[in-house]
């Protein structure tokens, strides 16, 4: 693994690790994070798709991780989750600079497959692995979040954001530290039935209508966070795009439980990420799926 600065158009500077293969003669996979959750929480499963032959980028949005604002605090940090999608690209950018002539493909968790739908250079992508991700519509969460999700974006949201100047998540044990622009507009997504598209707009709308790129969405049965129903829902919104939804159940690898974030544990490595890996070669070849 080495550790790259790379520049967002806007010149914001982003941290990327990058996973380099013997050979890499498969492309490249760029992991889009969930909100609130460095990099190197997908350090072991990174490391090891490079040993099966892929290059693979990791990154931190602006203000997250190590893009974040270094001692000066999170107070008045600006950015939204456009923001984050330009970060996205940033690492799209760099890693197909480096193999231009390789599938490049994106492994989204959660957030990470709900922002491709706004990217601007959605023609450098092969395809997109979703990986517990859902529209984030609050009536479409899991019922133990639901139980919380009024109180979190009616109190505790806009008030914590109003007294601090971004989202202390951290200390409120909740999702992580989050700049304010980013979390009210994540506020305003998951509140609208439409998610992003209701929330922004035709232009958002279209935006994900010009996705073509296959979509394979893994949905996960013990999911505490999204739902199939909130997984259909984001992946119609990519309207245009061959797309499809999985379902696995911890049953299924032979485990008693999966859940949100489960998936990048290395305890799955034997069962699981195998099964991922095989679902990059079948974006491109749908026999090999």
């Amino acid at each position: 693994m080495k550790a790259e600065t790379i520049q967002a158009a806007d010149g914001t500077k982003l941290s990327t690790r990058i996973y380099e293969p013997d050979s890499p003669d498969r492309g490249s996979v760029v992991i889009g994070g969930a909100m609130g959750v460095r990099q190197d929480y997908y350090a072991s499963f990174a490391q090891w798709l490079a040993g099966q032959g892929w290059r693979v980028t990791t990154f931190d949005y602006r203000g997250s991780g190590d893009s974040g604002p270094g001692g000066k605090g999170l107070r008045g940090f600006k950015a939204d989750l456009f923001d984050w999608t330009r970060d996205y690209e940033a690492a799209i950018d760099h890693a197909h600079a480096a193999l231009p002539e390789r599938p490049l493909y994106l492994l989204g968790h959660s957030l990470g497959a709900q922002l491709p739908g706004l990217l601007n250079n959605q023609h450098k992508v092969s395809g997109m692995l979703s990986v517990a991700a859902g529209s984030g519509y609050w009536r479409e969460n899991a019922p133990q979040l639901k139980r919380i999700v009024f109180y979190f974006w009616f109190v505790l949201v806009p008030l914590a954001t109003s007294l601090f100047g971004y989202f202390p998540g951290r200390k409120l044990r909740k999702v992580g530290d989050l700049p304010a622009g980013v979390v009210m507009q994540w506020r305003k997504w998951c509140l609208n039935p439409k998610y992003s598209v209701g929330a922004e707009g035709e232009a958002v709308r279209q935006r994900y209508a010009n996705a073509r790129f296959p979509v394979h969405a893994l949905s996960i049965t013990d999911d505490e966070l999204m739902t199939l129903v909130g997984t259909h829902s984001l992946i119609n919104l990519y309207e245009n795009a061959p797309r499809d939804v999985e379902r696995i159940a911890p049953g299924d690898l032979g485990v008693r439980r999966l859940g949100h974030f489960g998936p990048f544990r290395s305890e799955h490595e034997a069962q699981l990420w195998p099964r991922m890996a095989q679902w990059f070669s079948g974006l491109s070849d749908p026999k090999a799926a």
